[in-house]
């Protein structure tokens, strides 16, 4: 059995690799422009409509100039990259090394590749280097995502962005319980519901960003 003091060495060289995670992360993303995070459920099969509808909203999201920043694996991630792909747009992957092995998917730009260990240092990433947040259906990881986005911005750490939801039958129920069980015993303000935007489109998503975004305002976060 280790002692504690072997384990208080191994935690002091982890910041090392997490270091280098970092160090990398930022090099190779820090001159991509203004991008496009898009995230949802790892599990959407190709021929499911949710996935088609982010291959839509990742190509007319490139067509307005933005790169799209995925976590780099299957289902929606892939249908988003694969968007930005098919018009020649910047389609970043950030993959997480996983025990069940993730595969990155083929339509991410070769040099905009990244694998990760660490969550957290590839969640900052998907939040400094995105304009806005597209959020498609998605379970655990989504909402991770999507509540520490909410956080972020709620809390003033980071520049203000969209937040943007697709998929208004989906998102209903949460919505519901925020506005009944947060707002309702006061646990958040009602200015916080105006810091994601709910939609079904390609078309609303689009007017979201480009109402946002009247006057280019893009500042890395952090």
């Amino acid at each position: 059995m280790k002692n504690w003091n072997e384990i208080r060495t191994n935690d002091s060289w982890s910041l090392f690799k997490v270091m280098s995670e970092f160090v990398n992360g930022y090099e190779k993303l820090s001159s991509i422009g203004p991008c496009i995070s898009i995230f949802g459920s790892a599990r959407t099969k190709s021929n499911h409509p949710t996935y088609v509808l982010t291959t839509e909203i990742a190509k007319a999201v490139s067509k307005l100039g933005y790169g799209v920043i995925t976590g780099g694996g299957p289902g929606i991630m892939e249908a988003a990259n694969k968007g930005a792909n098919e018009v020649g747009g910047i389609s970043v992957g950030l993959n997480i090394n996983l025990p069940m092995e993730q595969e990155s998917n083929k339509y991410i730009d070769k040099d905009k590749l990244i694998d990760f260990q660490y969550f957290f240092v590839r969640k900052v990433m998907f939040v400094k280097y995105a304009q806005g947040f597209i959020v498609m259906p998605g379970g655990v990881g989504t909402l991770d995502e999507l509540f520490e986005s909410f956080t972020l911005l709620q809390t003033s750490k980071i520049n203000k962005f969209p937040i943007i939801l697709v998929g208004r039958d989906y998102w209903k129920g949460l919505i519901d319980w925020i506005k009944e069980k947060l707002l309702g015993q006061n646990n958040i303000s009602p200015e916080d519901l105006k810091l994601f935007e709910v939609v079904d489109t390609v078309e609303e998503v689009i007017e979201c960003l480009n109402r946002f975004y009247k006057i280019d305002n893009f500042k890395p976060n952090f």
